[in-house]
C-alpha cells in the first residue's frame, strides 16, 4: 500500500509518525506541505519524500487529506486528474461531509471521513470513521488499519459525526480544562504547583485506566470512592449545586451545533 499524506501539520505529522512506528516503510509514504521550512523538517525527521500534491497522489492507493477546511475544494480540484481510478480518499478535514468531497472527485471515488483527536500523538487516540456513498467495508478496514497505529477506531454512520466531534474530537480540551481547575484548586489549598500537577495528572490517568480495564460503569466507580457523609460526598454535592453535569451537556450540545453549522456552510459553498 502506498499512502499520500496531503498536509503535514500537527495531525498530519501524528498520523505519519504512527504509520512509521507501525512498521510501514518510509518509501511507501509520501507527504506534502506548502511551507518550505516544514517540508525540510518532515524530510529530516522521518526520511519520507515530501513532494507536490499531484506527484504525491499519482499511483497512491490511499490519499489522506489533512488540510484546512477552507483549502479542501482547491486541493480536491487539483488532485482529481491525478488520482488513480481505485484510489481511496480519506478525509480528516473537520466539518466537511463526504458528499461535498465526492462532488469534486470522479464519480465512484470511495471516500471515508475521519474524526481523530490529539491523544493520537501518544498512541492513545480515538477516531470515528464513516463511509461515503461509494466506500465499502474493505475501505473502512483499510482506514481502520491505518488509524490503529495511533489509537482506537470505531465506525459510525456519518450522521453521528457532529456528535463524535463534540465528544471525542473536542473532548481532550474539556478534560484539560478540568485538569487545569483541579491543579489550581490544589495550589489554592496550599500545595506546591508541581505536586498538585503530579497528583491531578496521575489521578486522571489512573481513573481512565480503571474505567478501561475494569469495564465497570462510571457510576459504580464513583460510588466506590464516595463514603456516606465523607469528603467526596461533600465535593460532589458542591458540583451538583453548581450544575456541572448540566454544564457539560450544554457545552457538548453547543459543540455539536457548531459542527452542524460548519458542515452546512461547507455544503452551501460547494
Amino acid at each position: 500500500m502506498t499512502i499520500a499524506l496531503l498536509g503535514a501539520g500537527v495531525m498530519g505529522e501524528i498520523i505519519l509518525a504512527g504509520l512509521l512506528r507501525s512498521g510501514i516503510s518510509p518509501d511507501k509514504v509520501v507527504a506534502t506541505d506548502r511551507r518550505p521550512a516544514r517540508v525540510d523538517e518532515i524530510k529530516q525527521r522521518y526520511g519520507v519524500r515530501v513532494i507536490e500534491n499531484l506527484e504525491a497522489v499519482a499511483g497512491a492507493d490511499t490519499v489522506l487529506l489533512v488540510v484546512k477546511p477552507q483549502d479542501i475544494t482547491a486541493v480536491l480540484d487539483e488532485i482529481r486528474p491525478a488520482l488513480a481510478g481505485d484510489a481511496l480518499v480519506v478525509s480528516l478535514v473537520a466539518g466537511v461531509e463526504t458528499e461535498v468531497i465526492e462532488q469534486h472527485l470522479e464519480h465512484g471515488t470511495p471516500v471515508v471521513r475521519v474524526m481523530p483527536n490529539t491523544p493520537a500523538a501518544v498512541g492513545e487516540g480515538m477516531a470515528a470513521i464513516s463511509a461515503g456513498s461509494h466506500a465499502g467495508q474493505d475501505h473502512l478496514d483499510r482506514v481502520t488499519a491505518i488509524l490503529a497505529s495511533v489509537g482506537k477506531v470505531v465506525t459510525v454512520p456519518e450522521r453521528y459525526q457532529n456528535a463524535v466531534t463534540a465528544i471525542s474530537g473536542s473532548g481532550p480540551a474539556y478534560l484539560m480544562f478540568v485538569v487545569e481547575a483541579m491543579i489550581d484548586a490544589g495550589v489554592l489549598l496550599g500545595l506546591p504547583r508541581d505536586i498538585s500537577t503530579q497528583l491531578v495528572v496521575q489521578t486522571m490517568l489512573g481513573s481512565a485506566k480503571l474505567l478501561s480495564e475494569t469495564g465497570q460503569h462510571p457510576t459504580v466507580l464513583r460510588e466506590n470512592v464516595t463514603s456516606p457523609g465523607g469528603t467526596t460526598a461533600a465535593a460532589l454535592r458542591a458540583l451538583e449545586d453548581h450544575r456541572v453535569k448540566a454544564a457539560f451537556i450544554t457545552a457538548m450540545e453547543a459543540a455539536r451545533d457548531r459542527g452542524q453549522y460548519l458542515a452546512d456552510q461547507a455544503r452551501a459553498q460547494h
